[in-house]
């Protein structure tokens, strides 16, 4: 596939549903996982213009910024804090409509407002890294996000399970 994307519609429902075909062409034949988690995160930002978009994944008891774009951001992060380690020790998405509720926010970006971390699992449950978008608007994420990141992470799970060892 070519390195350009096409993204077609006005609401945020179309432009998932322009962009989903075209990430699994983006990602098609590469092996490389760090490569394929860079060209997706990538196109969430071209597409969506989120104020940060990037992942974490899980080495040892922490999680370690990944390819991401935006405004430096935390290094690590521990098991259970913050938004991305709740996500991760509960193996659930978190949609946080407001950070400054959500009690232990970690903080990398006071222009942060609102969340949505969606957890990626291995083909034996375990959690591999947390997708992580920011944006500097209250209560910007909704079940549309939700449900096409939650596709994404299914995309990334597989992509590393053909990844290169």
């Amino acid at each position: 596939m070519s390195e350009n994307l096409i993204i077609s519609g006005n609401s945020k429902e179309e432009r998932y549903r322009s962009l989903m075909p075209q990430l699994v062409a983006l990602t098609d034949g590469e092996t490389d996982f760090i490569a394929n988690l860079s060209n997706i995160i990538g196109a969430l930002r071209q597409t969506f213009g989120f104020f940060w978009v990037g992942v974490y994944l899980v080495k040892k008891n922490q999680l370690v910024l990944g390819p991401f774009q935006g405004p430096i951001a935390c290094t690590r992060i521990n098991f259970g804090k913050g938004v991305c380690g709740t996500s991760w020790e509960k193996k659930q998405v978190m949609l946080i409509p407001d950070v400054d509720q959500f009690p232990g926010h970690i903080s990398c970006s006071s222009d942060s407002k609102s969340e949505i971390v969606v957890p990626v699992v291995n083909e034996n449950g375990e959690v591999i890294l947390v997708i992580d978008v920011d944006s500097n608007k209250l209560n910007d994420f909704d079940e549309a996000d939700q449900r096409y990141l939650e596709e994404i992470a299914a995309l990334i799970s597989l992509l590393y399970k053909k990844r290169d060892a």
